[in-house]
């Protein structure tokens, strides 16, 4: 996992952290308002630090899931085979004992079906999160675009 001091989109310079002035204060525009200008670089390198960090996460959990989901795929297919033995072995000698291990198996690979789905489940949010995160950079990278060529609200006179 990246480490945030390794991190390129964190604030680091002196000027970025004083508000881009040289005496420290903010810089105002005519009608007195603080200028947003710094404040948005300031707002888009952090929101760029933690969608960075997220997706960083989102990637290892999805990572994860998937390896999990393969050892379900694997643990049910040799339930399938244990039970089709099982079947064999019943028709052959239909023992109470026998009979009893067998229902034990049949239970247990319908909790391990069960759980596959549930596994299934998980893996869809995991991806639809993963689409929303990706969507949302993507906006983000095309609204400063768009504002820049619309300008609302200035030079409208206050009430």
């Amino acid at each position: 996992m990246e480490k945030p001091s390794e991190n390129n989109n964190c604030v680091s310079t002196e000027e970025e952290l004083v508000g881009g002035s040289v005496n420290g204060a903010p810089n105002h525009d005519s009608n007195g308002n603080v200028e947003s200008a710094e404040a948005d670089d300031q707002n888009d390198a952090l929101a760029r630090g933690l969608s960075s960090i997220l997706s960083t996460v989102i990637s290892e959990y999805d990572s994860k899931a998937e390896d999990t989901l393969r050892s379900q795929h694997h643990l049910c297919s040799a339930l399938d085979r244990l039970t089709g033995e099982l079947d064999k072995l019943l028709e052959d000698a239909p023992l109470p004992f026998i009979m009893q291990y067998a229902a034990k198996i049949s239970t247990v690979r319908k909790r391990v079906l069960s759980l596959n789905s549930v596994l299934k489940s998980i893996q869809r949010r995991v991806d639809n999160m993963d689409r929303m995160l990706s969507l949302s950079m993507s906006h983000e990278k095309v609204a400063p675009e768009c504002s820049e060529h619309h300008s609302y609200g200035k030079g409208l006179p206050k009430k």
